[in-house]
């Protein structure tokens, strides 16, 4: 499949001639228009996260033309113009690609989309014919065509009758005129005869007009045929489709039949306050009783059914620990204890045990003999510090080194004037915040895979940065939809700058500052605290804030 980058290439080398008529740029029997996108890669495009952008075929055309001015003096003249700048770092590779110097360059973008080219229709002449003229022309019926036909018929007739009437006048004329009289009626004759060519070329002309008559009517036909012809597609132009994309499109498919042979389907649902989070798979370990017993040529004694002298000590001498691992001894050994601290608490002691002091002056056990009574060991309260999660990558406008000072002082500080300062990277910061005469503290991460599943029952915010990969590693399957109607999402970005187009589809909050007026930070930045806090009394009341 033709690609305008590559015939761009072509014509140059061979120095063929690329027409531009109105909106299009012609090579031969192809036509794209000016504001088509080529394959080339902008400099810095595509990379961390960035948007790509390509050049369009007016820009590197119009590069082609103006070669020869200096880069300043050019592109002054496209802001004149309104034609996009090629960017000097692209300048030389781009030439060297353009006239054959390279065969290759890196920032040629294999599988970026292109657009089809339509087929240029052309005269009897040769001459290509734009679209819209091609449609005003009138269609001839057949009605029509036999009518020219007879009148050039008529208008032969008529000359050859003519030609005769004068011939028959000359003649008579002889008779009755004088050789004085005839010799200057050809005089006169041939004093006109330029007069009489032109009268004959244009007649040829108009013959020839109602020619090209016909010839346009042989056209239309020719373009009605076509019309109904479909166009020729390969698998490439298919997968090139500016109207599909093959990720969203397909990768949904072949995640629901893999989802459907899985058995998702008919699983229960989780309700939605609950966060399922994934489990590591569980290694089961057989009791040793269960456990298979292995034949030792030195362990005979096992197989005589001997009576061992333990000294009065309930020691299990045919017991192993083979299989097991060390977790599992341990907790073994601790339930045993468990049980018997237990049986002794409520009865006589297990031998071998000291019982259960009293506690001194009231005569209770105590607080942890009571909990190892009851079976249960010390339980960790439950942390009540809502959790925020930032982006990790440092293109981001929030990060770690700057968070505090965006959300607790409500100033917006960048990055590099951060990192200038010598601060150092945390790998999570504790904010505080004073609302109604008393303190309250949030976490901020930037790292949210090292979170458990009650850790995710506290994360009540979440920056987003724009690509769809920051959510890679997310319960919920990482569906953006589904992350951001159970946590609150905010986007921070700059006012003069254009917004991410997933940011536009998503529903987040949009916290816009200006780059160079610092004094409206706090009046923007406020904006976040007043809609997290009634996101938090209506969906987390059980958290603190």
């Amino acid at each position: 499949m033709a690609d305008p980058l590559s015939l761009l290439r072509q014509y140059n080398i061979n120095k063929k001639e690329i027409l531009e008529r109105e909106s299009q740029i012609i090579f031969g029997e192809f036509s794209w228009p000016k504001s088509v996108k080529t394959n080339y890669l902008k400099y810095g495009s595509g990379k961390k996260g960035a948007p790509r952008e390509y050049y369009t075929l007016e820009c590197l055309l119009y590069l082609l033309k103006n070669v020869m001015l200096q880069h300043s003096v050019y592109v002054r003249q496209c802001a004149a113009e309104d034609i996009p700048a090629v960017n000097r770092p692209d300048r030389k590779e781009l030439l060297a690609y353009l006239n054959g110097e390279s065969q290759t360059c890196a920032s040629i973008d294999k599988s970026a989309p292109l657009e089809i080219p339509t087929q240029v229709k052309r005269s009897a002449d040769g001459d290509p014919i734009s679209g819209e003229v091609a449609a005003k022309k009138p269609r001839f019926e057949e009605t029509q065509v036999q009518k020219v036909r007879e009148q050039l018929a008529a208008r032969w007739d008529v000359n050859q009758k003519e030609t005769a009437v004068n011939m028959d006048n000359i003649k008579s004329l002889s008779e009755t005129m004088s050789v004085e009289k005839i010799a200057a009626i050809k005089a006169k004759r041939l004093a006109n005869k330029r007069t009489t060519i032109k009268r004959t070329d244009n007649d040829e002309a108009a013959m020839g007009t109602d020619l090209r008559a016909i010839l346009d009517y042989d056209v239309d036909s020719t373009k009605d045929i076509i019309s109904r012809e479909r166009q020729w597609r390969t698998r490439t132009s298919i997968l090139q489709s500016t109207g599909k994309i093959f990720a969203k499109n397909l990768f949904a498919m072949l995640q629901g039949i893999k989802a459907r042979e899985e058995g998702r389907q008919g699983r229960p649902q989780v309700s939605n306050n609950a966060i399922k989070m994934p489990e590591p798979p569980q290694r089961i370990n057989k009791p040793p009783q269960q456990q298979l017993s292995q034949y030792n040529r030195y362990d005979q004694e096992r197989f005589n059914r001997q009576k061992e002298e333990t000294e009065g000590f309930k020691i299990d001498t045919l017991g192993t620990y083979h299989g097991m691992s060390l977790k599992s001894v341990t907790e073994g050994s601790l339930a045993q204890q468990r049980k018997a601290q237990a049986g002794g608490a409520g009865g006589a002691a297990a031998p071998g045990m000291r019982p259960n002091k009293p506690d001194m002056g009231l005569g209770m056990p105590t607080a942890q003999n009571r909990q190892l009574a009851s079976g249960n060991g010390p339980q960790k309260r439950p942390s009540r510090t809502p959790i925020i999660i930032i982006p990790s990558a440092n293109t981001s406008l929030i990060t770690m080194l700057n968070v505090k000072d965006i959300l607790q002082e409500l100033r917006y500080l960048s990055t590099a004037e951060k990192k200038m300062a010598g601060c150092q990277r945390d790998t999570e910061v504790l904010l505080q915040r004073k609302r109604n005469n008393q303190t309250v503290s949030y976490r901020v991460i930037d790292n949210p895979i090292k979170l458990n599943q009650q850790d995710w029952q506290r994360v009540v915010a979440v920056f987003v940065m724009g690509p769809q990969w920051q959510f890679k590693g997310w319960p919920w399957d990482g569906n953006p939809v589904e992350i951001f109607s159970k946590i609150c999402a905010f986007h921070l970005c700059f006012s003069e700058l254009k917004l991410d187009a997933n940011v536009e589809r998503w529903s987040v909050t949009l916290l816009r500052l200006s780059q160079n007026k610092r004094h409206l930070d706090r009046a923007v930045l406020s904006k976040f605290w007043e809609t997290l806090d009634r996101y938090m009394a209506k969906y987390k009341p059980d958290l603190r804030f």
